[in-house]
């Protein structure tokens, strides 16, 4: 039986997912991911090669995530793993003063979006029988800070989603939420600057947390967890 899985990462151009999908590759996993940036998808499935697959679009839009999924599905079959990753943080500031267009968009890329990627991407897994979906969280996601009103709320709705969708789950599958810790990331420089820079890289956390998510099974459903370190 080969120990090859099949993963789903959004965001994967940058901090966390572009981590990760290194990780992945270098243990022989198949990746499909998805980000923004095009020249960045581009390069990336050039470097990797085609066994993975790499599409730019909005996550936000769920017309393109559902043409994504069908072209992972057909490229891959039902996934093993999906880890909905990407995200945005809000410009910091009061919560009276972040503008609504800028509240919008959080609501849309960091709670609607991962409702896409479950909507047109679980259903080939609840088919096959099995699979894991990893919701990615945040400290903040399970307590606050000022300044960043928005972006708690956001994990605070992963948080409740996850656990909910864990309940509706067949036996099989299972749906967690994943803190990654405090990580030296762009977004974590937006809202902290220079004081961002003590703590891990993501390649770091990424070598220590990409075998921690690909042992986590049914056991773990509905558990809000946090990667090691």
């Amino acid at each position: 039986m080969s120990n090859v899985r099949k993963i789903v990462i959004t965001g994967c151009t940058r901090g966390l997912g572009r981590a990760l999908v290194s990780e992945f590759n270098a243990a022989g996993h198949q990746i499909a991911g998805c980000g923004r940036s095009r020249s960045s998808i581009e390069q990336m499935q050039q470097e990797l090669g085609s066994k993975h697959s790499f599409q730019a679009l909005d996550v936000s839009c769920d017309e393109a995530v559902q043409r994504w999924a069908e072209t992972v599905v057909k490229h891959m079959g039902a996934p093993d793993l999906i880890i909905n990753n990407a995200a945005l943080i809000n410009t910091p500031a009061p919560l009276w003063q972040v503008p609504a267009e800028e509240f919008r968009e959080l609501v849309s890329v960091n709670i609607s979006a991962v409702h896409s990627v479950i909507r047109h991407l679980l259903p080939a897994m609840i088919e096959a029988g099995s699979g894991v979906l990893v919701n990615l969280s945040s400290g903040w996601g399970r307590s606050v800070s000022p300044d960043v009103a928005p972006y708690c709320a956001t994990k605070w709705a992963i948080e409740g989603m996850t656990q909910a969708l864990a309940e509706e789950l067949p036996d099989g599958l299972a749906a967690i939420a994943l803190s990654p810790g405090v990580i030296d990331t762009d977004m974590l420089r937006e809202t902290w600057g220079e004081a961002a820079g003590s703590y891990r890289s993501p390649d770091v956390w990424a070598a220590q947390a990409a075998p921690y998510i690909l042992q986590l099974s049914r056991r773990d459903n509905g558990q809000s967890l946090t990667t090691p370190g």
